[in-house]
């Protein structure tokens, strides 16, 4: 009997001892929560509606410190997690894209460290825009493509290559060449009152309206990295274009 009472002794011990060690081996690793700086917004906005390339924006209170803890805060669900990047804006924003185009008529919850919100996808409105036979085409389900001619960068400004959601949506942006390192007075300078714009990236490239390449488009790529169209089709796609809605740029 004492020896049963022995070896239970020990082993008690041994366990106590084991969950001690797993404890600490936890703590190490486990960043505490009130390390991650308080989350001041999320875009897309509580109850939004945007489009299906459309990434997610978070804004922190204070300087990040631990970058890769609050990206792990970070989580996008339709049901599941999906999938996605991250990237940073400044030490305060952080920014996650969807790794694929987001499912249609869904809805989003978003949790970034102990904030929550949930946003909403269209239909799927796309465009593609095809920079070898220069046209610019856009699918909106239930309706026939609409496919009209365009002009893209020029040889030295080309349009860049891959899938960007709209931004933001200006009718009217003045454009001035010096934003990208192009002197206004020199030879290939310009500042220009511009139309119907749609951004796709923040350094400079849009879709818009673009009356001075109305030869061009169709036929030759003429601008400095913008998606060049006819003032009625960039007033079309305008109206019909919303936030998140992806462009795909290829040759």
């Amino acid at each position: 009997m004492r020896h049963i009472i022995r070896h239970l002794f020990f082993a008690l011990v041994i366990a106590a001892l084991a969950s001690i060690t797993t404890g600490i081996a936890a703590a190490a690793f486990v960043t505490p929560q009130s390390q991650l700086p308080v989350v001041t917004s999320i875009s897309p906005a509580n109850g939004a509606l945007v489009g299906i390339a459309h990434p997610v924006t978070v804004d922190f209170a204070t300087p990040v410190a631990d970058r890769a803890f609050a990206e792990r805060s970070v989580a996008v669900s339709a049901g599941p997690q999906l999938a996605g990047t991250y990237s940073w804006n400044g030490d305060r924003e952080l920014v996650w894209t969807p790794s694929r185009l987001l499912p249609v008529d869904a809805q989003f919850a978003v949790r970034a460290g102990n904030a929550h919100t949930q946003f909403n996808s269209n239909g799927g409105t796309r465009a593609d825009a095809d920079m070898s036979a220069h046209t610019f085409t856009v699918f909106i389900p239930g309706q026939a493509p609409r496919v009209m001619p365009a002009s893209m960068g020029k040889s030295g400004h080309e349009t860049p290559v891959g899938t960007f959601p709209v931004l933001q949506r200006q009718p009217h942006v003045i454009m001035d060449s010096s934003t990208i390192g192009i002197p206004v007075d020199s030879p290939d300078g310009y500042r220009l009152d511009v139309y119907y714009a749609e951004r796709l990236t923040w350094g400079g490239v849009y879709v818009h309206s673009a009356p001075w390449s109305v030869g061009q488009q169709g036929h030759s790529n003429v601008s400095h990295g913008c998606i060049n169209l006819a003032p009625a089709d960039a007033e079309w796609y305008f109206n019909n274009v919303g936030i998140g809605d992806p462009v795909t740029t290829h040759w």
